[in-house]
């Protein structure tokens, strides 16, 4: 009966479905089983009269059990109303060779039969040694044979068996090494016994592979070729060790599932962002600026407040936008012998360097945020089955390179973890509920959402009036005009509080967000992420809205009113000041809201439960950083060395606190698309808000007087046109380019068909894999239809084959069966 199973049908239709995934592998079944069937048509006529006519004797050969053994793949017969067809143990033998010859029934193949085939093979390949034929042109795939398991108890076969590979052997001798070598290849048994049959076949002719035999030239090119793959591999062990954080990663992956780690890859895709800009903004703005200081002017002293508030000791600095010059950089001559000469003219136009660098890093971030969001969407919106992909983590997730301890066992934490999401995922039902019990659910979702938007625009309006607060204030302290130190640390003091303000509320809201979410019932962890993260998007969104609005709609439109000679300077700390008081707050979210809570469960509630990691509010901090380093890159050129630092140490600061005050998520979920959003709304909400912002400021804003590089020009993007107008003047030859500015730069036309360009390529991707995603539906419906047509076919065989057996023979077996009871 066991041998029965093993070669019948599943019958559970949804294990069937996650069996096959690949559209092309069941093409080629398909083509297969339609051969094997017309083959099979062709002669099941014959072979049906053939069984009629035969001994009596040799037809009830398969159907008494006591001739099978315990092993035998037919058994009793039991009523056929009661049992699946697809699951009858009396199968028949013209059925039992179509489904010997399906391609798809590899189980229990007989080595026998195997080494048989290869000895044809082998054969052929000796008698056709002039042609040599390739043997990628035979099927890699043996077809089994269904009684084969026959082969290993009887002890006549066993021999029979022998002698198979003993011919083999003899075979294998007369060929050149190598088709020898590609024959061995293609023979589908273990490493094992192809090494001993390469034994044997070397062993019986007295020769052995030596490097003596082997021609130089050809030593050469192994030498070369195995000199090539081992620097191949070499050089991809090292691309992999170059990997940020790798170990880190999996170690997180393996303990807290995907969820989890979408936040920190998350992070690591922001610093990688902070990186480029540093890159592009130190090389062409912060270097050729320090390497050609301006005239230098009475700095004030350092009193360490201004680590903080970024005033102070700093406002004369690389740090800000007011310390650049805004003439063009040349290199002085050098006086030898009373001579003055230069090698070349080396000139550097920083005003333009400025416009341009600016302009050129938030191009390129653009087009890496579109790329990156276009491939993630075709990376985590394709279809996968959960069940295939649960089959395939079981069966083909383990590296068996893998030998050191500690990574075995966090290979083992990893696929146990991405296991459980998994079966989550596939054992998840959707729970049916009453009408009145979803009419309370949406009332009580809509209740909570009032709140919370009702307590968003709460915060922006206090944000709003703060900031206008803050702002009189700072204006009455002008008026005072007190310049004593006591009166200055104050002054710098103050301009802390909106900051914290904001902090503040960017630290409580979130709490009070999840405890709203409390009365909410959300049947899949995953949807409550997503409402979380959209809630606290629309505050962050809020409160940068109302700030964008107090730094360009009052000071930047009025700077005379807080007597700054540097509003882009004041702009510039005030960013910092909100970054750092940024990360300051996370900080102490982390210690009081993680570590603190946890010692007070477990030493005064007597509970080992832990907090679970808030992704929603720890990835829309990412995002709101991220937000400002971008709005203060203009202003602030090594904003991002702050930004890159912060991330460094958040970072180790948060897998630390993670592994040592959180516990895994109760309801293991697995997240697919979490890294898709993340970048969605990086691009969308954050970086889209902060180029409005910037190209608002350089298109319209008037620059300072007596500061930065755009001094004396009514808007910052006339540096470039003053340029062009100077080139053009010069060399007639470059007029062309004063018309291609005017068109393409000036022209605010160039710059929405240039949004509308890349809105309509997100489009079209998005379109593209929708489609692709609607085909392979439609691949996986053929393929079970495929599957269901197959059990018809057998099921067919079976019922003719069941019309056209003798009555006698039936009666026969009904006596072998009484007489082997009695």
């Amino acid at each position: 009966m066991m041998a029965a199973h093993s070669v019948s049908f599943d019958a559970d239709a949804h294990f069937m479905e996650a069996g096959i995934e690949s559209p092309l592998d069941e093409d080629r079944v398909h083509d297969s089983f339609t051969q094997l069937i017309e083959e099979q048509s062709q002669d099941l006529n014959p072979q049906v009269m053939e069984m009629s006519s035969m001994d009596l004797e040799e037809e009830t050969r398969d159907d008494v059990p006591s001739l099978s053994g315990a092993g035998s793949c037919v058994g009793v017969c039991e009523d056929e109303g009661d049992t699946d067809p697809l699951m009858e143990p009396c199968w028949s033998t013209a059925t039992l060779r179509v489904l010997s010859s399906m391609p798809s029934r590899t189980i229990g193949r007989s080595r026998g039969a195997i080494l048989s085939q290869y000895y044809n093979r082998t054969m052929q390949l000796c008698r056709r040694r002039q042609s040599r034929p390739s043997v990628h042109s035979f099927s890699r795939s043996a077809r089994p044979s269904i009684c084969g398991y026959r082969v290993e108890t009887d002890p006549v076969n066993f021999d029979r068996e022998e002698n198979k590979r003993e011919r083999l052997v003899n075979n294998l001798q007369n060929l050149s090494e190598s088709d020898r070598v590609r024959m061995l290849k293609a023979i589908p048994l273990n490493l094992g016994e192809k090494r001993e049959l390469r034994r044997l076949a070397l062993n019986k002719t007295g020769r052995s592979l030596s490097l003596s035999e082997i021609p130089c030239c050809s030593q050469l090119k192994y030498y070369i070729i195995i000199a090539f793959r081992q620097s191949w591999y070499a050089w991809l062990s090292f691309l992999s060790s170059l990997q940020l954080w790798q170990t880190a990663l999996k170690t997180v992956s393996g303990r807290f599932g995907t969820g989890v780690l979408s936040y920190f890859v998350f992070l690591r895709t922001l610093l990688f962002f902070n990186f480029f800009l540093l890159l592009v903004l130190g090389l062409f703005l912060v270097v050729p600026q320090a390497v050609r200081p301006p005239t230098p002017l009475s700095s004030d002293p350092f009193y360490g407040l201004e680590l903080l508030t970024g005033a102070g000791y700093f406002t004369d600095s690389l740090m800000y936008y007011g310390y650049y010059s805004n003439y063009t950089l040349t290199k002085t001559c050098g006086n030898t012998g009373g001579q003055s000469s230069c090698g070349f003219h080396l000139s550097y136009n920083m005003p333009l360097a400025y416009f341009f660098t600016i302009g050129m890093a938030f191009f390129i971030t653009c087009i890496i945020l579109v790329y990156s969001m276009s491939k993630s969407f075709g990376q985590s919106f394709r279809i996968d089955r959960s069940k295939g992909l649960l089959a395939m983590k079981v069966f083909c997730s383990w590296d068996f390179k893998v030998t050191k301890k500690s990574s075995v066992r966090l290979q083992y934490e990893n696929i146990s973890t991405q296991l459980k999401e998994l079966v989550a995922e596939v054992t998840r039902k959707e729970v049916k509920s009453s009408w009145w019990q979803r009419l309370a659910t949406v009332s009580i979702q809509i209740l909570a959402w009032t709140i919370c938007i009702g307590s968003t625009a709460a915060c922006a309006c206090a944000v709003y009036y703060f900031s206008e607060h803050m702002h009189k204030d700072l204006q009455d302290r002008v008026r005072s005009s007190s310049n004593t130190p006591e009166s200055l640390l104050l002054k710098e003091a103050s301009l802390l509080a909106l900051p914290v303000a904001v902090s503040s509320i960017n630290l409580l809201i979130p709490g009070f967000f999840n405890t709203v979410a409390w009365m909410e019932e959300y049947d899949s962890p995953s949807k409550r992420n997503y409402v979380a993260i959209f809630r606290n998007l629309m505050l962050k969104v809020s409160v940068l809205g109302v700030l964008c609005y107090h730094w360009l709609g009052r000071v930047a439109a009025d700077p005379g009113s807080v007597s700054l000679k540097c509003w882009e300077s004041f702009v510039g700390q005030e960013l910092y000041r909100f970054l750092l008081m940024d990360f300051i707050f996370t900080m102490l979210d982390t210690f009081f809201g993680e570590f603190l809570w946890r010692l007070f469960s477990q030493k005064v509630l007597k509970k080992e439960r832990k907090p679970v990691f808030d992704i929603a509010r720890n990835v829309l901090e990412l995002i709101y950083g991220q937000t400002l380093a971008w709005l203060g890159v203009l202003f602030t050129p090594l904003l991002p060395v702050v930004q890159v630092i912060k991330l460094l140490l958040l970072f180790y600061m948060k897998k630390t606190s993670l592994m040592m005050n959180c516990q895994a998520p109760r309801k293991p979920w697995r997240a697919s698309q979490m890294t898709t959003f993340f970048i969605t709304l990086l691009c969308f909400p954050s970086f889209l808000g902060a180029a409005v912002c910037v190209t608002y400021t350089m298109w319209t804003i008037k620059p300072s007087e007596s500061c930065g590089p755009f001094r004396g020009l009514n808007t910052m993007f006339q540096a470039g046109k003053i340029w062009v107008e100077q080139l053009a003047e010069s060399d007639q030859q470059f007029r062309w380019l004063l018309l291609a500015h005017k068109y393409l730069v000036e022209n605010p036309f160039f710059l929405f068909l240039a949004a509308g360009i890349f809105l309509i390529v997100i489009y079209f991707h998005s379109q593209v894999v929708d489609g692709q995603r609607k085909i392979i539906e439609l691949l996986q419906e053929q393929i079970e239809n495929e599957g269901e047509d197959k059990k018809f076919l057998i099921t067919r065989l079976q019922d003719i084959h069941e019309q056209r057996r003798p009555l006698s023979s039936r009666r026969v077996r009904g006596a072998s069966e009484e007489s082997s009871f009695s």
